[in-house]
């Protein structure tokens, strides 16, 4: 290869010292010094560590209902796990998948906060257009070209990117391993993130002096490699050079090259330890897309799926056990994604199609333990049509992160999120007054009658607050809804009508403040 074409291949790229492999490292200028980050909020050093489970994972079959197996053993008797090999949270009257082994411990420690049916009311079952969604934190209807993390940081970092980095801001302010997702960290002006390819390039040598160059063509062509990586970005460098400083404590990591998700938290583990000062770092894991042997023909509890979630499960084990035996699992809050769930029946080919809503975790020792929702309410006999509908909008996931965890106000969490959204208690100890624990609380709703043919009754007690109704359609999308502002806490009804809707199993939601409800309604003719 010739000089000149070596220097423009290299040209978009940062390489680190002494690389020795062709992995890439995009560089995104991004900076800032930590108190300025959180100009609208109380400044910390929190870290929130994303993890996309990218594909769709099976919320069915990764947090069951123990109190609907039967409806489960109807739908999705080819793919249905046995109640006896489930980690069984039994007074929530759940089970968590026999791969998540770690998670259960996590649970029992206060660890883990477990967030029934996350999704939003018009779900796409594309999952190009479901990811960008999620990332953009848009409506399903509305195409943005920001990300909901591109605009927190932006809005954290007025005027950037002019005069970034410098001496006193020299980190990123967020990193992705192992993926390539810009839309989410893509301000209204500029790319936010720094991207590596691969924590692999942590394991080539450091210092270039100490591995001489052969004097061979491809010698001369690393040595060249080396001169111009001696003039790279800083941000490239001084990752590396946390990275050398930093260290790992827990020794129970899967052996490297053995679980990928599990070599890029170890990296975001030691970087943290080695003093990098950048606040967000996403890692993905690929192949939740189970439309076919999810499971083991006749051995549900292994196949495809029980060997995602092994990974899932032994990946975030080993981060948390090493962020805590590091001194540092008090800073950091780590959340999982997906751009959707699966359907509630399986399919012939021992696998499950694109669905709607699904659980989310959030782990580490700051969160606020436990499960907030309650079990999806299944049909008795669910079809191809039929969906789970969302209890929480994943907005209202990001809104709460937001503002108990990195401390953002109330208006500055609507300018990012582009409107308000119910809060949810996930953290203790919260930036806000008076959060408290309300997963055990609910309010009552009725309705009937049910079966509905032309119209039905809502009749509800309220605690009080913003409160909404809405009616979802099988395929989890809201077909009527009213908004009724703030209501004083007391007993209220509402009529629904059957607006010529097909027979089906439909769902109707109320939010009353940071509380919902979810009622099965059938309709027939």
């Amino acid at each position: 290869m010739k000089r000149r074409k070596f220097i423009q291949t290299l040209a978009p790229v940062a390489v680190m010292p002494a690389l020795l492999r062709p992995f890439s490292v995009q560089a995104f200028p991004t900076a800032g010094r930590l108190a300025q980050m959180f100009s609208g909020g109380i400044p910390n050093d929190h870290i929130l560590v994303l993890i996309f489970l990218n594909g769709g994972n099976d919320g069915l079959n990764t947090v069951v209902p123990l109190d609907q197996m039967s409806t489960l053993s109807t739908a999705r008797a080819n793919v249905m796990l046995p109640e006896a090999s489930l980690h069984k949270i039994t007074d929530k009257e759940i089970g968590l998948h026999p791969s998540l082994s770690g998670f259960k411990t996590l649970y029992d420690e206060q660890k883990l906060r477990i967030i029934q049916s996350v999704g939003y009311p018009q779900p796409n079952f594309s999952h190009f257009r479901s990811t960008d969604i999620w990332v953009s934190g848009s409506d399903a209807d509305q195409y943005i070209g920001s990300g909901w993390m591109g605009r927190f940081l932006e809005h954290n970092y007025p005027g950037y990117p002019s005069g970034f980095p410098n001496e006193t801001e020299p980190d990123p302010l967020a990193i992705q391993i192992g993926g390539n997702m810009p839309l989410l960290f893509q301000g209204n002006a500029t790319q936010m993130a720094f991207n590596i390819g691969s924590p692999d390039i942590f394991s080539v040598s450091v210092d270039p002096t100490n591995d001489p160059a052969p004097d061979t063509p491809a010698g001369h062509e690393l040595t060249f490699v080396r001169t111009v990586t001696g003039q790279i970005n800083n941000y490239a460098q001084n990752i590396l050079s946390a990275y050398v400083q930093g260290s790992n404590a827990y020794a129970g990591y899967p052996a490297p090259g053995t679980n990928y998700l599990a070599d890029e938290l170890k990296a975001v583990a030691r970087l943290i330890k080695g003093g990098l000062r950048t606040r967000i770092y996403l890692v993905s894991l690929y192949g939740f897309d189970t439309h076919a042997e999810q499971v083991v023909a006749g051995n549900t509890v292994t196949g495809a799926h029980a060997n995602l979630l092994k990974l899932l499960n032994d990946a975030v084990f080993s981060f948390q056990r090493d962020l805590e035996q590091l001194g540092e699992a008090d800073r950091v809050l780590g959340m999982t994604f997906s751009e959707f769930g699966r359907r509630i029946i399986s399919n012939a080919s021992t696998g499950t199609d694109h669905g709607a809503a699904a659980p989310l975790f959030l782990f580490g020792n700051k969160v606020l333990p436990g499960v907030l929702g309650t079990n999806p309410a299944l049909p008795a006999n669910p079809d191809e049509t039929d969906n789970l509908p969302m209890q929480y909008d994943f907005r209202s996931v990001y809104a709460s992160v937001l503002s108990q965890w990195f401390c953002m106000d109330q208006s500055a969490t609507q300018e990012i999120l582009l409107n308000g959204f119910q809060a949810l208690p996930v953290i203790q100890d919260d930036c806000t007054t008076g959060t408290r624990d309300i997963s055990a609380e609910h309010f009552r709703i009725d309705v009937y009658p049910n079966p509905m043919v032309d119209r039905a009754r809502v009749d509800t007690w309220l605690p009080g607050g913003l409160c909404r109704l809405e009616l979802y359609d099988p395929l989890g999308r809201v077909i009527q809804h009213r908004d009724f502002g703030h209501l004083a806490a007391g007993r209220y009804a509402w009529d629904l009508e059957n607006r010529g809707y097909p027979p089906g199993h439909y769902y109707v939601r109320v939010q009353c403040g940071p509380l919902q409800e979810v009622r099965l309604l059938q309709i027939v003719r």
